[in-house]
């Protein structure tokens, strides 16, 4: 059966309004918890920012009307003024850590660290240096030194400093992936548009290209917007169009053969579906316009 604990420490300085620096960034408390099962908190509203990182267990968190599953790892950010609920798991109850702060820099702080207007939840690859600055923020509180608000407010720089390290790496990766399909992309609009005139198989392109069969699929798709093999019959069709117009000569066997469609039968049908006609009137309709 899970103990329900709650423990936290505010800061023993107050916020004084000649304080420049505190009225920029103040940390008002740090806490940990573990939750009883079903534990819920709101719908309610904060009046300075709340965020909490999840160390085990799971639970959920409403903001907006929108409901997130989220288990450790994740963080996240309830802003001053937001309408949330927040619940623990019924048979697997959370235990997170949570810092409180305000002040003008609250907000700057939140957007560099990765929480843009309209995101709130984050998951860290990092949790147990995360959970360590959430934890000095605690024991700074607790030692009541008075330099404790100067020292939590440079332990939470630190750990926004984190969540912004980990956005940047993803943003990185993320560019790298969109590099990568793109580059995918090209090659593959490459190969088919040399090649479609022969038959083509999407394992001998594969592995002419250097890449997996299926991961090759995805990127292509992922950029392009259907698949190798759809874009292959696109592209055959299109061509197979142009021939119909500018070759008379040709019949639709030949015109099919040349561009990689060996059943001229299967060329009319796909034909006609992509552009609505058959073959014999799309030429006919050319011929008597010109």
């Amino acid at each position: 059966m899970t103990t329900e604990t709650y423990t936290v420490a505010s800061n023993p300085s107050p916020t004084p309004a000649s304080d420049e620096a505190a009225s920029l960034l103040h940390v008002l408390f740090a806490g940990e918890s573990q939750t009883k099962p079903g534990h819920r908190l709101g719908p309610k509203v904060y009046d300075f920012y709340l965020m909490h990182l999840i160390l085990s267990g799971k639970g959920t968190f409403t903001l907006g009307g929108v409901r997130r599953e989220l288990s450790a790892g994740d963080t996240f950010l309830i802003r001053p003024e937001e309408l949330v609920s927040y619940e623990s798991d019924p048979r697997e109850p959370w235990r997170y850590r949570w810092i409180a702060f305000s002040g003008a820099r609250a907000d700057g702080l939140v957007r560099e660290a990765g929480f843009p207007d309209g995101e709130s939840v984050t998951a860290l690859q990092d949790k147990r240096k995360a959970a360590l600055l959430y934890r000095s923020i605690y024991l700074t509180f607790r030692g009541a030194r008075s330099s404790a608000s100067v020292q939590a407010a440079g332990w939470l720089h630190l750990l926004m400093a984190l969540y912004q390290d980990q956005r940047a790496d993803k943003d990185h990766q993320a560019h790298l992936k969109r590099q990568e399909n793109d580059d995918i992309h090209q090659q593959v609009i490459h190969y088919l548009n040399t090649q479609y005139s022969h038959p083509v198989s999407i394992e001998q392109m594969s592995e002419a290209l250097g890449y997996n069969r299926a991961y090759l699929s995805r990127a292509f798709k992922r950029r392009a917007g259907l698949s190798p093999v759809s874009f292959l019959l696109k592209l055959r069709l299109d061509k197979a169009k142009l021939m119909l117009r500018e070759r008379p000569e040709l019949t639709l066997e030949q015109i099919s053969a040349s561009v990689g469609l060996q059943d001229a039968l299967y060329f009319s049908k796909q034909f006609r579906k992509q552009f609505g006609q058959s073959p014999t009137a799309y030429r006919r309709l050319m011929l008597e316009g010109s």
